[in-house]
């Protein structure tokens, strides 16, 4: 039986859904794994979301939390709220206390990915806060290490993203992920997926 990789994310404003999709072609290039690109539900009313400009939701499907056992291994992506992921990836984290209490979710890995405003926005202490929603499931967090290569020490232009994992800058909004931090989500997507595998074998 296959392995499972899900990769769920929550996106606003389509920069965390970008790096999503590259994370899953990534993924995807690792044979014999089934991937999966899930979102959380939204929590803001549509009247709020449209007075702060976020396009429509995409067609990908809505996970609840008692969907999360099926997979083998995860990617979580989310914007970043002054420092720490956004309230609506919280909020679905907040609702798996059953998985939590029969630990459902234990030994499986986990990497993170993520989008903030600036340089100085959170491109760390937002996985660095994330982990311990994995450490209370018992799930195997997997950083990307310096894995990336060369891409890792890019000096000459802004790039997100480090060995937490893949991310990258929003700015004011206008700017997208640059051709740079899609590799580095690329080459996350492949890097967990191999290890789902790896530990799906072994199990």
């Amino acid at each position: 039986m296959a392995a499972k990789l899900y990769i769920i994310y929550y996106s606003t404003y389509g920069h965390v859904e970008k790096l999503a999709q590259e994370i899953k072609k990534g993924a995807e290039s690792v044979e014999g794994l089934e991937v999966k690109l899930w979102q959380v539900p939204e929590t803001l009313p549509e009247d709020v979301l449209g007075m702060m400009g976020a396009p429509p939701k995409s067609d990908v499907p809505v996970i609840k939390p008692s969907e999360l056992p099926d997979a083998d291994g995860f990617i979580f992506g989310f914007p970043t709220r002054f420092g720490m992921m956004a309230g609506q990836f919280k909020s679905f984290m907040d609702a798996t206390g059953g998985l939590w209490k029969t630990q459902q979710l234990a030994g499986k890995p986990a990497g993170l990915f993520y989008s903030t405003g600036s340089q100085g926005g959170g491109q760390e202490t937002t996985p660095l806060t994330a982990i311990t929603q994995l450490v209370h499931h018992g799930m195997i967090y997997v950083p990307i290490g310096y894995t990336f290569g060369a891409g890792m020490f890019e000096m000459e232009q802004v790039k997100g993203g480090n060995p937490y994992g893949a991310g990258t800058y929003a700015g004011d909004g206008s700017r997208q992920p640059s051709e740079l931090e899609l590799a580095q989500a690329f080459h996350q997507g492949m890097y967990i997926a191999g290890i789902t595998k790896k530990l799906k074998e072994t199990a």
